[in-house]
């Protein structure tokens, strides 16, 4: 099965440009936060979205004491909060940006991320004008080290059963992809075969793509960069074409 060319390379290779430890356990530690001030719970038995920044905690490597200390941290009820926010608009050549962040003050992340738009060339748009570009799926990765006691067509009929839509494989991981609606529906399967995806998320994913010129293209991929650098900033998702090109510029 296929259908999302290179796009599980590319969240790689842009996560080993975003993959400054620091960066990812600071998401972690915030979607820690959110899910136990949203959910009322630190239980993750009873709070499903803390059971999945805990799993996705575990996939990052994170210390287990990091964990237990974010825990403790988000039960205090005068402590840090957090409120997701989204952000959308254009790059150059027309390639559509989704911008995804967490943030203790609305004002600084707005300031900065219509800061990154002007100064890269690109202008910040209204909520909700990129929705008929992108798709929200549900998108877990798995090693292959993981899978060794699986015959692939069993777990393709398995995985079936769980709601996937599409899967890539490369010489290193399986990248699942499931609608936003069996992105639940998926976990439990995947628990249920005892199978530990290093990541599980939603992600914005373009229904079809642009493709640019190397030029324009290597802007694009300095205006991504420079979200990437954002404290606030989770996650940003476009729409360019990732030629071989462009992809050798990522290396």
């Amino acid at each position: 099965m296929s259908g999302h060319s290179k796009w599980s390379t590319i969240k790689r290779k842009k996560g080993a440009l975003d993959a400054k430890r620091g960066k990812i356990f600071t998401r972690i530690i915030k979607d820690i936060n959110i899910s136990i001030k949203d959910g009322g719970s630190s239980d993750p038995d009873s709070n499903p979205r803390l059971r999945l920044a805990i799993a996705n905690a575990k996939g990052a490597n994170m210390p287990k004491d990091n964990i237990t200390r974010a825990i403790k941290k988000a039960e205090d009820k005068g402590g840090e909060s957090y409120l997701e926010t989204t952000y959308e608009g254009y790059g150059v050549a027309g390639i559509a940006l989704f911008v995804e962040a967490s943030t203790d003050n609305l004002k600084r992340t707005v300031a900065n991320v219509r800061a990154i738009f002007s100064k890269y060339e690109g202008s910040l748009g209204t909520n909700g004008s990129l929705e008929f570009i992108f798709d929200r799926k549900g998108v877990f990765t798995i090693p292959l080290s993981a899978l060794e006691e699986w015959e692939m067509d069993d777990l393709e009929m398995e995985l079936i059963d769980g709601g996937v839509e599409d899967f890539e494989k490369d010489e290193e991981m399986l990248t699942i992809f499931t609608s936003f609606e069996d992105f639940g529906n998926m976990q439990k399967k995947l628990e249920e075969l005892k199978i530990e995806p290093e990541s599980q998320e939603l992600q914005r994913i373009p229904k079809t793509t642009q493709t640019v010129g190397i030029e324009e293209g290597k802007k694009i991929l300095l205006i991504l960069e420079k979200f990437e650098e954002d404290d606030d900033v989770n996650a940003i998702f476009h729409n360019m074409e990732m030629t071989d090109e462009l992809m050798e510029e990522m290396e």
